[in-house]
């Protein structure tokens, strides 16, 4: 007995040094062995408080002496975390302890080589024209000011004051902490700050008509974002240092944080791949489809909002009709998109995702399935404690871009397009090759093989049909969002073939009694977490998270 418990503290030690890379002092010791599922959600409810920095005077705390103690603090986090026995747990629960090392993974990363607060401008992100989405993309300070309606109630008004005077103050520490060069990085913290200016502007003369005593702040905000862009532009000027992260980071990255099975390697073959299918598809649709005619762009704001209306209920029939997945009756997609209609008229240039949505709008109603996971999430109690939160470090992107991608090629097998146009399958590949064209750019970037313009070449050069405008703004937001999260770009492509997989395995181990509908019931039972982990709990196959872990 006391050799095994011997073998059982070793093995533990030489997991401790492998997670935290460093030796045990009697402090660090304390709690191994413990086995119970509480401690991790015990640990996780800590851990997210522990991840958000100091507050002081409204203003996040990311000075070199923060961030210092931060990462001290990480490793103390980390070896608490791996000192949880938890491989007796049922897999549901040993799936939760992989998304909090996951997560500390992520903040371990930030702090070795993403740097944000160091060298990433767009990481100073002060001001939101509009609501942030609950899956927020890229990276940011804690507190970003979200433009509220005016006028404002009494108890808003102390609120907002205080978030317009932390402005300038957050941009001055920001002075200080960038240090490091990344050129495209800084261009794009640039543009951002252009932008903010633009709605400070627009926020400074509202306030004067409903509350003149706080326009003065806002006008001060205005000139320190100002002055904090002519200070990126007079240092941006000089710079010559690329922004990617290399591939053994990547890698690094990829595995340990998004748990996705693949290297850089095989993730650039995939989406090569998947470009040249899509290009082939789309060749062969065009040319069984000669005789057919083109779809037309809609003519008219009101036919616009009665197809995009007609494409939400289409499709939720179809779901439930063809029995594609349960539908709760809580399930619905929005037929007002963005709380407004908006319309872009026959005069103007399309964008690359009007130039899809105005000829047909159910494939994108297909990728539109964020808003089915979005209400799951707050329905679904069983997500909960762990899983009801929304992962860090965009620990979500492969499950949520890969389904939303792989269901418009899925519905479309399912035939979900039969009864309109056969042109409408035409826009199916065309998404996907945008998709892993924009991917192969990101990818690039990543492995300085490409500069930010390169990446943005490439994606409008392999988008078909020139709908991919330079001068648009989506080819550009993408690309940046993307240099931001390494990994992300591929999100939409790798995402959809771990699902594919998934359904494979699932299909050959159930056999006669598999079902589409029974399988993705599963899927989506599992919650917005990494599929990898999502096939593990379903099909009990442990070969990729051996590879992981």
């Amino acid at each position: 007995m006391m050799r095994r418990n011997r073998f059982v503290i070793g093995v533990v030690f030489l997991a401790v040094l492998a997670f935290a890379g460093g030796s045990l002092s009697k402090e660090k010791r304390e709690g191994v062995g413990s086995s119970k599922y509480e401690d991790l959600t015990g640990l996780f409810k800590e851990w997210r408080e522990f991840q958000k920095p100091k507050i002081i005077n409204g203003v996040p705390d990311y000075t070199p002496a923060a961030m210092k103690e931060q990462k001290r603090g990480l490793e103390k986090m980390k070896i608490r975390l791996v000192a949880i026995n938890y491989q007796t747990w049922p897999i549901s629960q040993q799936v939760d302890f992989h998304l909090v090392r996951a997560e500390m993974n992520g903040l371990e990363f930030d702090h070795r080589v993403l740097r944000p607060w160091s060298r990433n401008p767009c990481f100073y992100w002060v001001v939101a024209g509009g609501e942030l989405d609950k899956f927020q993309e890229g990276p940011d300070t804690c507190g970003v000011l979200v433009i509220p309606k005016l006028p404002l109630a009494d108890k808003d008004i102390t609120w907002l004051r205080m978030k317009l005077q932390a402005i300038p103050k957050i941009l001055e520490q920001a002075k200080k902490n960038l240090t490091e060069e990344a050129r495209d990085l800084w261009y794009l913290g640039i543009q951002d700050k252009k932008k903010e200016s633009a709605i400070l502007t627009d926020l400074a003369k509202n306030l004067s008509r409903h509350h003149p005593d706080l326009a003065p702040d806002a006008e001060r905000a205005k000139t320190a974002v100002d002055e904090f862009r002519a200070w990126l532009e007079e240092k941006h000027s000089k710079m010559t240092a690329p922004s990617g992260i290399g591939i053994q980071n990547f890698n690094w990255y990829i595995k340990n944080v998004h748990l996705v099975p693949y290297t850089w390697e095989e993730e650039m073959a995939i989406l090569q791949r998947e470009l040249q299918r899509a290009w082939a598809c789309l060749m062969l649709e065009e040319n069984k489809n000669r005789d057919v005619p083109q779809l037309e762009r809609v003519p008219s704001k009101e036919i616009y909002q009665k197809r995009f209306q007609q494409a939400c209920d289409y499709i939720m029939e179809f779901y439930r009709k063809e029995g594609i997945f349960t539908v709760p009756d809580y399930v619905h997609l929005d037929p007002n998109p963005g709380g407004g209609w908006s319309f872009i008229p026959p005069e103007e240039t399309l964008d690359f995702f009007t130039n899809i949505e105005y000829r047909d709008s159910l494939p994108m109603r297909c990728h539109d399935h964020h808003t089915i996971d979005d209400l799951r999430e707050e329905h679904d109690q069983r997500y909960r404690p762990i899983r009801g939160n929304v992962l860090l470090s965009n620990i979500w992107a492969f499950r949520a871009e890969g389904l939303a991608t792989g269901n418009e090629e899925m519905m479309m097998h399912a035939g979900l397009f039969d009864k309109r146009s056969p042109r409408v399958r035409e826009l199916i590949y065309i998404l996907l090759a945008n998709r892993a064209a924009r991917a192969i750019g990101a990818m690039k970037m990543h492995s300085n093989e490409f500069t930010l313009e390169d990446a943005v070449k490439f994606a409008i050069e392999w988008t078909p049909r020139g709908w991919l405008p330079k001068d648009q703004d989506t080819v550009w937001f993408d690309e940046k969002l993307y240099l931001h999260q390494p990994g992300y770009g591929a999100s939409y492509v790798i995402g959809k073939i771990q699902l594919d997989k998934l359904l494979a395995d699932r299909a050959c181990q159930l056999g006669d009694k598999f079902s589409i509908k029974q399988c993705l019931d599963e899927f989506f039972s599992s919650g917005m977490i990494p599929i990898a982990l999502t096939r593990w709990e379903i099909t009990g196959f442990d070969d990729e998270i051996k590879k992981l872990w």
